[in-house]
């Protein structure tokens, strides 16, 4: 009876032990599943930092599902034009999108405060505004009836105020321009006589030197000498008021991103948190010496005057105003943002002004 027993009870262990792996593979199979998808970008290859964030996300997210998840990146025009990549995400015919929010305003003028509004917030601002100020949160409850979920995945950092056929000494210069200049920066200058135009990354340059174009801004000295503008417009002007911090984004098909395993989100969002540290860190260190390349080759640094820069800020204010009034998911954001740049600038001229003052009049003085 013991024997009898023992091999009974025995058996009986191991088709549990057998029902336990049977019950447990597809547990193990459905939280890491083999999955591929798709992203298309709104930047061309050459500019290999904002580019770059995207090649980021997907090595970031293979490596940590153990090639499980992987993301296939197409660049700007290879499968959706540069500008429609939010379209493409939002009707599932790709999965996500690495681009910037202030690309489509021509659905909503909200979507520019996912991007940067002109004398909006800088860098670090965005980047605490998005983290730790309620931005996401805000923006993904906006973005959630597009269809789109978004991630920070990217930060330039302070960009140029761009390259110019003339100089623009005072505000009567700028009347009759026609610019290249995205989101709400456009109808801005609009306000002060100049006549806006967006254009992809990629166009750029043959438009400028076609004269289809008379100016541009697109991002700093890095992009810029790869992109050749210092060739066909000299005068560079500093800085880009309308572009403080602005922040690069992965869109989501938002139903596809909640399908997603939990373990898939999480490791999708810290991918993009990995791409936005590391592209403005690189933008940080590529940029001086592309500036000093461009000098070199014949720029003109020149920077907008305290006339020119406080008649734009006077626009702005108006224009904030006037969308506030009528736009509901602006004046949300908006407010959001203004209310967290009021407390960020008192702190920030306290200990970071007064720091980086005094170094840069050692760096000047040549005592660093």
């Amino acid at each position: 009876m013991n024997r009898r027993t023992f091999f009974k009870q025995a058996g009986t262990a191991g088709l549990g032990a057998a029902s336990a792996v049977a019950l447990a593979a597809p547990a193990i199979a459905q939280q890491n599943p083999k999955l591929t998808w798709r992203l298309a970008s709104s930047f061309p290859k050459s500019l290999d930092i904002i580019f770059g964030a995207a090649e980021d996300i997907a090595r970031s997210v293979s490596e940590a599902s153990d090639g499980n998840f992987t993301i296939q990146n197409f660049a700007a025009g290879e499968i959706v034009p540069p500008l429609q990549t939010a379209d493409a995400v939002a009707a599932g015919t790709v999965e996500m999108a690495h681009t910037c929010c202030y690309y489509y305003i021509g659905k909503d003028p909200a979507f520019a405060l996912g991007t940067a509004i002109p004398f909006g917030l800088n860098a670090r601002m965005t980047n605490a505004w998005f983290t730790a100020g309620g931005g996401n949160g805000l923006l993904n409850a906006f973005l959630a009836s597009y269809n789109l979920y978004a991630l920070p995945a990217g930060n330039t950092g302070a960009q140029m105020g761009g390259w110019y056929r003339k100089e623009i000494k005072s505000i009567e210069d700028l009347k009759g321009l026609k610019m290249r200049i995205a989101g709400l920066a456009g109808e801005v200058m609009s306000k002060v006589g100049v006549t806006p135009q967006q254009i992809a990354g990629s166009d750029v340059y043959p438009a400028l030197e076609k004269g289809t174009i008379d100016a541009t801004e697109f991002v700093g000295p890095y992009d810029d000498l790869k992109l050749g503008f210092y060739k066909v417009a000299k005068y560079y002007y500093y800085p880009a008021w309308w572009e403080g911090g602005p922040a690069v984004h992965a869109f989501f098909n938002r139903e596809k991103f909640n399908e997603l395993p939990k373990n898939y989100q999480r490791i999708l969002s810290d991918a993009c948190a990995t791409a936005n540290a590391n592209m403005l860190a690189r933008y940080d260190a590529s940029n001086a010496a592309a500036l000093r390349k461009l000098v070199a080759e014949g720029a003109q640094l020149r920077a907008f005057s305290s006339d020119i820069l406080d008649v734009c800020h006077k626009a702005a204010r108006e224009t904030y105003a006037e969308l506030s009034a009528k736009n509901e998911n602006f004046k949300t954001l908006y407010e959001s943002q203004q209310a967290f740049k009021q407390d960020a600038y008192l702190w920030a001229q306290i200990a970071e002004y007064g720091f980086d003052t005094y170094m840069m009049l050692q760096q000047r003085a040549g005592t660093l």
